[in-house]
């Protein structure tokens, strides 16, 4: 889908957001009306030629239809002539049913075409559309309930308009064929029978509002069943390992108690409307069979017209319940389209004025730096960069405090390495999504400059080309290895991975793997350790050779050993990058040209290792922590 044709987009009301995804299928809608139409002239048409068979044929009224109809009649001998051959009153009978049945064939063929299309394109400018929202709108939304609207949501729209909205039509040229053919036998029957429209239409109306309001609360409730059965999905191994199955198991038992609850009141409401319309429906019934039999036994209308009558009025109402359901239905179909309005009228990421593009290759300088999730609509904690997939609006995994930096200031020579050490909250992650422009700096909060451009004025996806960032808990696609290290690369050689993979120190964890690089890895990377995934996504990232490279709290996983293997192979395969390391322990940043120590927010300490040691302050004492349980070998090795 092109991106221009949503870009400056704006639904302000549901109807506007159904036609625009009807682009492509509203042809064949149109057309499947036009067939269901004919099917409803054609239905109408049998009660004729059973009341003229009944009063003209078997008796001896004079046929009472149009002209055409008789001259047709003419033709073939008239009225005798069907009394000697009884037979061709079946055979235009049988004609006209499989008149009918091909028109129904074809509307069924060409609604579900169209549906099928309709779905598609909701499908794909949704997905479109949340590619393109900002990081901070998936923080602030959980994946569960994104996924809910994009699936069940979405199922709702297209059952309303492929069946109800489509039948819409067909309902309306029914109801105006019985009426006009029902007044043609008797004015007073027609007018009695007519009584039921308003009153199917009114209750459908009070209905309507009540059925909304629940619709709207089991869905927002199905949203949280979705999100707590997608987070115990992919979070299964924590799950296991803490033993929380049980507690887990309570927790969705009661979220699935609570959902039930709530569409076992809709469906009470749901059968007090179906029920309603069946006394609705036994009434008519009534009324015009009692009518009918009195004023054929009065004489007033013969028995064939009777019979036609009953037979318009049992096709009437049809279609008038149908329409008291088209009522209803619109309140579930509003709900689901307003929570697709959700998605459609976010605020999209969007590229500065005049984006420029250039060289990366430059000094990092943050400026008077100030920033809160608070004002970026919710964001991550600081080292939970994974977050479970986005479940951000689980208060478990919101943290207003922590992540926000106050009047941050430090520059990052090209070229150089530089550690970064503080603890969790202490903002040392949100600079770096701050300089991948994942959250943008607002009016007054400083600026980040790049050599001397300020970063806001730089294309976002230039900056993310050319900025490389290995996050602590890294996420893998289900695929091969290779895939996976490659994934950021539109051309590469089994050469560059292997390279990339060296660097990680990855390469004898691949090789004892039966199929190397063509190891399946599951999904979330499921089959690897914590220290393997996190080697995979370094490798993932120096494939790319940025000239900027952010590694996370990426070796957190890794024993003391491999930190030490993979920290000399990046200081020589990094050569010329500028590389920003994150992480809690020393011994990963004790080589860096320099580290800054962050401490709630603020820049608390800058220096090289030799220099903060001697400082005695933060840095000193976290290290001497971590220390305490080295032996004097490793600290030499360190």
């Amino acid at each position: 889908m092109d991106r221009s044709d949503t870009k400056m987009r704006r639904f302000d009301s549901p109807a506007f957001l159904i036609i625009y995804f009807l682009r492509g299928s509203a042809g064949l809608f149109l057309l499947s009306m036009v067939f269901a139409s004919a099917v409803s002239f054609l239905d109408m048409v049998l009660p004729r030629i059973i009341s003229f068979t009944v009063d003209s044929v078997i008796a001896d009224k004079a046929p009472d239809l149009p002209a055409s109809v008789l001259a047709c009649l003419e033709r073939i001998g008239g009225v005798p002539r069907l009394r000697e051959a009884p037979v061709l009153i079946a055979v235009i009978v049988i004609a006209v049913a499989l008149a009918a049945a091909v028109c129904r064939f074809l509307f069924r063929c060409l609604n579900e075409m169209a549906a099928q299309r309709f779905v598609k394109r909701m499908r794909d400018n949704l997905y479109g559309k949340i590619q393109r929202l900002p990081y901070a709108w998936h923080g602030a939304n959980s994946t569960g309930d994104i996924i809910q609207r994009c699936t069940s949501d979405v199922e709702t729209i297209k059952v309303f308009v492929s069946e109800q909205l489509t039948s819409l039509v067909r309902v309306i040229v029914l109801i105006a064929l019985a009426v006009r053919f029902m007044a043609g036998i008797d004015g007073t029957m027609t007018a009695a029978a007519s009584l039921f429209i308003p009153v199917v239409i009114g209750y459908s109306l009070f209905f309507y509002a009540k059925i909304g309001d629940a619709f709207e609360k089991a869905d927002s409730e199905e949203g949280r069943l979705s999100a707590i059965a997608q987070e115990n999905l992919t979070g299964v191994r924590v799950v296991r390992a803490f033993g929380r199955e049980q507690y887990e198991r309570k927790r969705f038992e009661k979220q699935n108690e609570y959902y039930t609850g709530f569409w076992i009141r809709l469906m009470r409401i749901l059968s007090l409307n179906w029920v309603t319309g069946d006394v609705m429906t036994g009434l008519q019934y009534l009324l015009v069979n009692v009518m009918g039999a009195v004023f054929c036994v009065n004489g007033r209308i013969t028995a064939g017209q009777f019979i036609a009558f009953v037979s318009y009025n049992s096709l009437l109402i049809w279609p008038v319940r149908m329409l008291g359901r088209v009522i209803s239905e619109m309140s579930k179909a509003g709900i689901s389209l307003d929570r697709l309005r959700y998605i459609m009228n976010a605020e999209e990421e969007r590229e500065p004025e005049g984006a420029l593009t250039p060289p990366m290759d430059r000094d990092i300088r943050f400026e008077h730096v100030s920033f809160s999730y608070d004002a970026a609509q919710g964001g991550p904690n600081d080292d939970a960069n994974d977050r479970a997939s986005g479940r951000a609006e689980d208060a478990a995994f919101r943290n207003t405090d922590g992540g926000a930096l106050n009047d941050v200031s430090f520059t990052i020579p090209a070229g150089s390495t530089v550690g970064i050490l503080g603890g969790t909250g202490s903002g040392k992650s949100t600079l770096m999504y701050l300089l991948e422009k994942l959250y943008p700096l607002g009016e007054g909060q400083g600026r980040i400059l790049i050599g001397d451009t300020d970063l806001s004025k730089i294309s976002n996806s230039y900056v993310r080309s050319q900025i490389g960032m290995v996050l602590q808990e890294p996420y893998l696609f289900s695929r091969t290895i290779e895939e996976n290290i490659a994934i950021s690369s539109k051309s590469f050689s089994r050469e560059e991975v292997r390279r990339a993979s060296g660097t990680a120190d990855l390469i004898d964890t691949i090789d004892r793997f039966p199929s190397g690089f063509e190891t399946f890895v599951g999904e979330r990377g499921v089959t690897l350790s914590g220290g393997q995934k996190q080697r995979t996504a370094i490798a993932q990232t120096l494939i790319r050779r940025c000239p900027v490279m952010i590694f996370d709290d990426s070796l957190s996983a890794v024993d003391a050993e491999t930190d030490a293997r993979i920290r000399a192979s990046l200081r020589k395969d990094t050569e010329g990058a500028t590389v920003i390391l994150i992480a809690h322990r020393i011994t990963t940043l004790m080589h860096a040209d320099q580290i800054i120590v962050m401490e709630k927010g603020r820049v608390r300490e800058k220096g090289t290792h030799e220099e903060l040691l001697a400082a005695g302050g933060i840095y000193r004492r976290i290290y001497d922590l971590q220390m305490a349980g080295c032996d004097t070998d490793e600290r030499q090795q360190l």
